[in-house]
C-alpha cells in the first residue's frame, strides 16, 4: 500500500509539472511570431537600403539595353531616350567614339539634381577610362552638389558599348538614390505596435482555445479518472469539434464496453463457483456415504464420483482452451483432411444418446469434402455446437446438422428448434460464459464455455462464423471454411 501510494503522490507530482496545453500554444504561438517578425525586420529594415539600389541597378541595365537595341537608328534612339528617362526618373547622355573623340549625339536632362550634365570634360575622360580598364561597366557613387546639405546621394553609370560594325558608343546614367532613413525609422516604429498586437493577439487566441479544446479535455479526463475508479456510468462529452467529439465517443463506447466485461466478470464468478459448486458436492457427498455406511460403496455410487470427476476435468480443459485461444498460444496445426467423415464419426458417438434419451440428431451432406485445418480443434468445434444444440432444443429433441458447399468454401450448420434467441441477445452469446436463457437450459452436456471456444478456434482459422435465429423457432449456428485445393 505504501508503495501504491508513493507512486499515486510521484504519478500527480509528475503531471504538476508537466506544461499544459494553452501555455504550449502560446510558447508556440510565441516562438512563430518572434520568428516571423526577425525575417520581416531583416527583409524590411536592415536589407531595405540593399533591395532598393538592387532595384535601381536594374533599372540602368534596363535602360542601357534599350538605348544599345535602337543604336544606328536615330529616330527610335531618341524616342527610347526621352521615354526612358521619364520611365525611370534618370538622365540620360549618349556618346559617340570616333577616333578617341567622343560627341553627344543624345541627351536627356530631366532631373533637378542631375550630376552627368554638370561634370568638366577631365571627368568624363575619367570616368571612361575606368570603364575601359573595368570591362567596359563602371558605377560611381557622387553626391548631388544642388542638394550639398542633404544626405542624397547619385549614382553614375557609364557602359562602353561597341557593335558588330566597329562603331564605339558611350552610354551615361545618372539617378538619385533617395535617402531611406525616415522610411526605416517610420518601419522600427511600426514593428513596435506589430509586434505588441501580435503579442496581444496570441494571448487572446490562447484564452480562446484553452476555453473550446481544453476545458471538454479537462471535462473527459476527470470522467476518465472516475471510470478508472470504477464508475461506469462516466460520461464524456466532445464539445462540438470534430476530433475531441470522436475520442469523446471512443471514450463512451470503452466505457460500455469496460462495464459489459465487468457484468461478464461478474456472471463468470457466479457460473464457476456454480459449475465448480455441484460436481464437488456430489462427489463430497457421495465420498460420505460411502464412508459411514459400508452397503453404500457400490459400482453406481462410484461412477457417479467418476461422472462427476470427468465434469470438473471438462470444466477446466475447457477454461484452459479458451486461455490459450485468448492468449494466443494454442495455435492451429494444419492437415488435410476429410471433413464429412469427421463429423459422420463425431454423430456416430452420439448413437447411445439418441437410443437412451430419445434425442433425434441427423446429419447429412451430398458429398464429401476435404479441408485444410486443425482437426482437434475442428472437432472441438462440431462437438460444442452439437452439445449445445443439445441443451437448448425443444422438446421434440431434434437437431439437424446439415453441410452445404458452395464458392469453393464449406458450410456446417447445428439447428435445434429450442425457444430461440431474442435479437439483443444475439450479439452477446459468442462472449466467455454469457448463457442467454437459464431456464430452458438442460444442463447436460458441457461448461457454458463451447461458445467461446468456438469463436476463438474459427478465428484461428480465419473462418467466418454466425447464427440465425427467432423467438419461438429454433437456432442454426453455422461456420464457414475453405475447401482444400
Amino acid at each position: 500500500m505504501d508503495s501504491m501510494s508513493e507512486k499515486i503522490q510521484s504519478e500527480k507530482k509528475h503531471s504538476r509539472r508537466e506544461m499544459g496545453i494553452s501555455w504550449r500554444l502560446f510558447g508556440m504561438l510565441l516562438i512563430f511570431i518572434v520568428v516571423m517578425l526577425l525575417i520581416i525586420w531583416i527583409f524590411q529594415v536592415v536589407l531595405l537600403n540593399k533591395f532598393y539600389e538592387q532595384s535601381k541597378m536594374e533599372e540602368f541595365e534596363i535602360t542601357n539595353e534599350a538605348i544599345v537595341s535602337s543604336l544606328g537608328d536615330e529616330l527610335l534612339l531618341e524616342r527610347t531616350v526621352f521615354s526612358y528617362s521619364i520611365k525611370f526618373d534618370e538622365c540620360i547622355r549618349v556618346f559617340e567614339v570616333k577616333d578617341g573623340v567622343a560627341t553627344q549625339i543624345k541627351s536627356a536632362d530631366i532631373n533637378a539634381g542631375c550630376v552627368i550634365h554638370h561634370i568638366s570634360a577631365d571627368e568624363l575622360s575619367s570616368l571612361y577610362s575606368k570603364a575601359k580598364q573595368n570591362g567596359g561597366r563602371y558605377i560611381k557613387k557622387v553626391s548631388i552638389p544642388a542638394k550639398a546639405e542633404s544626405s542624397e546621394m547619385g549614382t553614375i553609370f557609364i557602359s562602353i558599348e561597341q557593335l558588330d560594325n566597329g562603331e564605339e558608343y558611350v552610354i551615361m546614367l545618372n539617378s538619385e538614390f533617395a535617402p531611406l532613413n525616415a522610411t526605416v525609422s517610420t518601419l522600427e516604429r511600426q514593428f513596435g505596435w506589430i509586434a505588441c498586437i501580435l503579442l496581444l493577439g496570441a494571448v487572446v487566441l490562447v484564452i480562446i482555445i484553452s476555453r473550446t479544446i481544453c476545458a471538454p479535455m479537462e471535462k473527459m479526463s476527470a470522467s476518465a479518472k472516475l471510470l478508472a475508479k470504477g464508475d461506469y456510468n462516466a460520461k464524456f462529452s466532445g464539445g462540438g469539434y470534430r476530433e475531441s467529439q470522436e475520442l469523446a465517443d471512443a471514450l463512451n463506447y470503452a466505457s460500455e464496453e469496460l462495464k459489459k466485461t465487468n457484468n461478464l466478470q461478474k456472471e463468470l464468478v457466479a457460473n464457476i463457483s456454480h459449475d465448480l459448486r455441484t460436481p464437488l458436492t456430489m462427489i463430497k457427498g457421495y465420498s460420505e456415504v460411502m464412508r459411514d455406511i459400508p452397503e453404500e460403496n457400490t459400482p453406481e455410487n462410484v461412477q457417479v464420483i467418476i461422472d462427476e470427476t470427468e465434469r470438473l476435468t471438462s470444466l477446466v480443459n475447457d477454461m484452459l482452451d479458451l486461455s490459450k485461444l485468448r492468449a494466443g498460444t494454442r495455435k492451429p496445426e494444419k492437415s488435410e483432411f476429410n471433413l464429412t467423415e469427421t463429423v459422420r464419426e463425431v454423430m456416430n458417438r452420439y448413437g447411445k444418446l439418441t437410443e437412451k434419451d430419445g434425442y433425434n440428431i441427423s446429419f447429412s451432406a451430398d458429398r464429401d469434402v476435404f479441408i485444410n485445418a486443425d482437426k482437434t480443434m475442428i472437432l472441438q468445434v462440431v462437438y460444442n455446437l452439437i452439445n449445445n444444440a443439445i441443451n437448448y432444443t425443444g422438446e421434440d429433441k431434434t437437431v439437424r446438422v446439415t453441410q452445404s458447399v458452395s464458392d469453393n468454401k464449406v458450410r456446417i450448420s447445428v439447428s435445434d428448434t429450442g425457444v430461440g434467441i431474442s435479437p439483443e441477445d444475439l450479439p452477446l452469446i459468442w462472449d466467455r460464459y454469457y448463457k442467454v436463457d437459464k431456464v430452458h437450459r438442460r444442463a447436460m452436456v458441457g461448461t457454458g464455455l463451447g461458445l467461446s471456444i468456438v469463436k476463438g478456434i474459427l478465428e484461428a482459422h480465419d473462418a467466418y462464423y454466425g447464427v440465425e435465429s427467432k423467438l419461438g423457432e429454433g437456432s442454426t449456428f453455422w461456420f464457414e471454411i475453405k475447401l482444400a485445393k
